[in-house]
């Protein structure tokens, strides 16, 4: 396993790459009634992710009293060496303004759906939360390379 950082620009690349052809990631919180997974839709823009989630869940309430968490993205594999993903961890904040905008256009951009919901689906999706996630560490694992293979991706640049 290698966990420092890789080559840097070809391992960078490959990560969005990932980032950009997934669409489900895991978000792993915590609050005042423990430790909570939960999986939600993304979009990313660079490293960041975005999403929605409404506020009264478990992982929104979490959110809401600590901004620190942890997300996984996947695929289901069939085979352990064909595994490939990506762990990270950063911060969380929910967006307002202009930024929740731009949040709400990438979103609707990659899933064309949003746009034909019905009413009622429409009206749940006015009263929803759209947060930021920003990783802060963030590996890349390809087991094709070994079984537990990972790289961290230098995200400063």
């Amino acid at each position: 396993m290698s966990d420092g950082p890789g080559d840097a620009a070809p391992l960078r690349a490959e990560a969005l790459a990932h980032l950009h052809n997934h669409r489900v990631m895991t978000l792993a919180t915590v609050g005042a009634e423990g430790v909570w997974a939960t999986a939600v839709f993304y979009v990313n823009d660079g490293f960041d992710l975005y999403f929605l989630t409404a506020g009264h869940t478990r992982h929104g309430r979490n959110m809401g009293t600590r901004a620190d968490i942890a997300a996984a993205i996947q695929e289901d594999y069939r085979d352990w060496d064909d595994i490939k993903g990506i762990q990270l961890e950063g911060a969380v904040v929910m967006l307002a303004g202009e930024e929740r905008d731009t949040a709400v256009t990438l979103y609707s951009q990659k899933y064309p759906f949003i746009a034909q919901a019905d009413a009622p689906m429409q009206a749940a999706l006015a009263k929803v939360n759209w947060y930021r996630l920003r990783p802060e560490r963030l590996y890349f694992i390809d087991n094709s390379k070994g079984l537990g293979h990972r790289d961290e991706v230098d995200l400063r640049g």
